[in-house]
């Protein structure tokens, strides 16, 4: 639908610009900007005009592009076909590497892009390789090969798409045959992203077999029963892929039964409409799916679907990032108690959340989506991987010290090496980051509905497109952004034409300029809007827009008080020296990696960073206003073209701040959490250099300030790692730790995840036994027990209580257990009035007659259908008791989002 308000007032300054509120049903209100410019000299034509608005037009279609088809609402903008826009610049280089790296050759690495025993090209869909990998590696891959224009690696994707255009069945099936065992519902997970690169391939090359392929695909996929459709766990939550390809595949061909298929998929996929929750924390999960009822909205036209998106991204943002780089803590599921910037993100979600941001600026043309495009894509991207994109890791945080190949659990979610470089390992980002720089690239600019073009997100790039008329153009940009402020636009059309060329000014933008031919035309333009200039563009003409980038300071109040830094688009994060030591990337993968056995493994090293300087530093804020404390440093552009790394960033910050003697890495090796700030700090103001948040493979992002104000708080330091007796058990859990129940970490629930704990996982119904013994004999009178127990393991409500169990939980509390102490070569049971508790969330205390003794031991009985553990075991009358109150408000002071 138009916008009736968008239309010719009264001329006036951009800067003084009247706000219509245009009222909605659905968050955020819709606020449009209109306003004419007054032009003079050589402008004074009235073949000129420009205008501020917040959203574009949608009342008038795109006749050069396909779009969006009635009976589906239209889209504010236009994707335009691929090989539309190239990259130059440091872009360009960016894709070179890409190309030289892992995307370009992950052929010579990965076992599942082998040919021999791969189901993507047996005819029948059978084989050991065949699931996401190949169409996430191509996803990428087709988009590279045409960006770079690489005949080798145009080549071999094509011979995959033309092995999965063969396997088409008389059915409509096609590709790997996966069907789950429990209820035989078939796995469409892979063929969904299989569809997205048959999508980029038919708009290369306009294959006719692509829509017939697609269009058998879909009446098999209509023939499934509701209750076997997108069943299980990706494809049930991901279902916005397909949702997304069945549109596409309308407007492609008119075909109104797709419009049935369109409501079927939306109806068996997650509900993303909670309001207050998600129906999953899984990282990628969110940032694949947060925005689906947005892509459902073109069907249903409900603004409430839109409303959706939005709250859905707002819900995490306030939950769980509550720091920059535009991700979220989510080191495989988001956690509550687990929110701190030392809280890690999958590079998975990262390429994902670049493409959904991509998908809703086209649907709802709010340029906030840009906005965030680009705070993902210079901020947390490039860090995710090695300068030479010959390895990644597979997770990421704002905060982050150290990058080996230790194993931070339970601090992170996943158990095993989740932070070194390993080209052989994490097969799901192995291969699906390949998609990150080229979707980035492909979307820089977008055509509009009324025939003209808009730079999207800005970057060294050019676009070949028609406008107007029917007029083909040409435009030239050229920038170092988002390193320096000036972006020009050479525009070259085939012949002179009138169309309008859209300019988004990012939300941080203030005093923005826009010239064209040298003449002031726009300044002070509204932040977090667009600039249009329709003009009669003729060879020459030129356009520069000036962005001034400020240093700003963003205090997370909500986020204990920390401060980060930025500059434009770019958050800046302490430069933390490091040292590379390669390691054996067969010795230091994770548990599901498959690598080619003819790989090469010296030419595929993995590597780890350690930090060679300090790193636990508070800012120093002594100025005011406090961006006064911080100097811009300008350096010579790099030589190899690419400014995200830590010796070739253009641009670094000079500040000043204290170390924290205080603040360390925590007990699993990690950087320690954040406290509040400011904190008190006794130790020199030293100079700081800061870098570009992406070109700091080891930084802190997020910094408490420091003072030395006896007034300020000192911050806690990190629980002694000293036990107050030697653990033993019957048995413990690979996934745990003997010397959990030891360590003097207390819980805040019995399923706190948050510290180690000991379990007889996967044991049930058997007696197992806890043992403590003490160097010396001991005059014990209590102990407290406090029992693991994931039924209370509570899921996340963020807005609310924590109401809501996981169904399926492996420990409970115990069915009894009793206390024995050693008595010689003997074990005996101690003399108790009171009964042995099994309360959930607090310590069970039992007192008993004094007994001197070496040793004491649990002896627990399981449930038959249950097995059981503890977080905390704690001796009365030791003599070296934990600080419990200190510890306890130490490991809970996240729990509350």
């Amino acid at each position: 639908m138009g916008d009736p308000l968008i239309k010719q007032s009264v001329a006036r300054p951009l800067s003084a610009a009247p706000a219509i509120f245009v009222p909605r049903s659905w968050w955020p209100t819709v606020i449009i900007t209109v306003s004419l410019v007054v032009v003079v000299g050589p402008l004074a034509s009235g073949e000129t005009s420009i205008s501020a608005l917040t959203r574009p037009p949608t009342d008038v279609r795109n006749s050069h592009y396909l779009s969006n088809r009635p009976p589906l609402q239209p889209a504010a903008f236009v994707k335009l076909p691929i090989g539309s826009v190239k990259p130059r610049g440091w872009l360009l280089e960016t894709l070179r590497r890409q190309r030289a790296g892992l995307a370009g050759r992950l052929q010579e690495v990965s076992a599942w892009l082998q040919e021999d025993g791969n189901a993507w090209v047996d005819p029948q869909g059978r084989g050991k390789w065949g699931w996401e990998e190949v169409p996430y590696w191509l996803r990428g891959s087709i988009l590279l090969a045409q960006l770079l224009d690489d005949g080798d690696l145009n080549a071999e994707t094509v011979g995959w798409i033309e092995a999965v255009l063969a396997s088409k069945r008389p059915n409509g099936d096609f590709g790997p045959r996966r069907i789950f065992g429990d209820d035989d519902s078939p796995d469409l997970w892979a063929n969904i992203l299989m569809l997205s690169c048959l999508q980029s391939y038919y708009e290369c090359t306009a294959d006719p077999r692509v829509i017939e392929l697609m269009l058998g695909y879909c009446r098999y996929v209509a023939t499934i029963p509701d209750e076997k459709m997108l069943t299980h766990f990706w494809q049930y939550y991901r279902g916005g892929d397909l949702l997304e390809v069945v549109y596409w595949l309308f407007n492609h061909t008119e075909e109104e039964w797709l419009l049935g298929l369109a409501e079927k998929v939306h109806r068996n996929t997650a509900n993303w409409r909670l309001n207050g929750d998600l129906p999953s924390w899984h990282g990628v999960n969110i940032a694949q799916a947060f925005g689906e009822p947005a892509t459902y909205y073109l069907q249903s036209g409900d603004s409430s679907d839109l409303r959706a998106a939005y709250d859905n991204f707002r819900l995490v943002r306030k939950s769980y990032g509550r720091f920059p780089g535009g991700m979220f803590a989510a080191d495989e599921n988001a956690r509550v108690g687990y929110r701190d910037p030392r809280q890690a993100i999958e590079t998975c979600a990262v390429v994902e959340q670049i493409r959904s941001d991509q998908q809703l600026l086209v649907i709802t043309g709010d340029p906030l989506w840009a906005d965030h495009v680009e705070d993902v894509a210079f901020n947390t991207f490039p860090a995710t991987l090695a300068p030479d994109y010959r390895s990644l890791r597979y997770l990421t945080s704002p905060n982050l010290v150290v990058s080996d190949s230790r194993d931070y659990s339970p601090g992170i979610e996943n158990v095993g090496p989740m932070f070194n470089f390993n080209p052989l390992s994490h097969r799901c980002c192995q291969h699906n980051h390949t998609q990150g720089w080229p979707r980035f690239i492909e979307y820089l600019w977008l055509a509009t509905n009324d025939h003209g073009l808009l730079a999207a997100c800005y970057g060294p790039s050019v676009v070949e497109a028609v406008v107007g008329d029917g007029v083909a153009v040409r435009v030239v940009e050229t920038t170092r952004y988002p390193f320096e402020e000036q972006v020009v636009f050479d525009i070259t059309p085939d012949s002179p034409a009138k169309f309008p060329l859209y300019l988004r000014i990012p939300a941080w933008s203030k005093r923005t300029e826009v010239t064209l031919n040298d003449v002031v035309v726009a300044e002070n333009i509204a932040q977090g809007g667009y600039v249009r200039i329709e003009h009669r563009w003729k060879h020459g003409d030129t356009v520069t827009l000036r962005m001034p980038m400020d240093v700003r300071v963003h205090r997370w109040r909500d986020n204990h008080n920390s401060i980060s830094v930025s500059r434009g688009p770019i958050t800046y994060a302490l430069r933390i020296g490091s040292t590379k030591v390669v390691v054996d990337p067969t010795d230091t993968a994770a548990v599901d990696t498959q690598w080619r056995p003819d790989v090469d493994l010296e030419a595929w090293p993995a590597f780890e960073l350690h930090p060679t300087t300090p790193w636990n530093y508070g800012l120093v804020l002594e100025e005011l206003p406090v961006e006064d404390n911080f100097r811009v440093e300008h350096r010579e552009w790099p030589r190899s073209n690419y400014p995200f790394a830590p010796d070739s960033s253009p641009v670094a910050i000079r500040c000043e701040g204290k170390r924290i003697p205080e603040w360390t890495v925590d007990l699993t090796g990690m950087c320690g959490r954040l406290q509040q700030s400011p904190a008190y700090s006794e130790a020199p103001t030293e100079p700081l250099t800061l870098l570009p948040m992406g070109a700091a493979p080891l930084r802190i992002s997020v910094f408490p300030e420091a003072g030395d104000d006896r007034g300020l708080r000192r911050w806690r330091g990190v629980a002694s790692t000293d036990l107050s007796y030697t653990p033993a058990a019957s048995y413990c859990s690979a996934d745990d730790r003997l010397s959990a129940m030891a360590d003097g970490l207390l819980p805040c629930a019995s399923s706190d995840q948050a510290i180690p704990r000991l379990t007889f996982l996967p044991r049930t119904g058997t007696t197992e036994w806890l043992q403590a013994d003490f160097d010396q004999p001991r005059d014990l009178r209590s102990v407290s027990v406090y029992w693991c127990d994931d039924s209370s393991r509570y899921d996340h409500a963020p807005t609310g209580p924590f109401d809501k169990a996981i169904n399926e939980a492996d420990c409970r509390v115990p069915a009894s257990w009793r206390l024995l102490y050693r008595d010689g070569q003997d074990w005996k049971p101690v003399q108790t009035d009171g009964p042995y508790g099994t309360d959930v969330n607090r310590f069970n205390v039992t007192s008993f007659a004094p007994v001197v003794t070496t040793a004491l031991r649990i002896e627990v009985q399981l449930a038959p259908e249950a097995s059981a553990g503890v977080l905390e075991w704690r001796i009365g009358g030791s003599t070296r008791e934990p600080p419990a109150a200190a510890q306890a408000s130490d490991n809970s002071r996240d729990a509350s989002p």
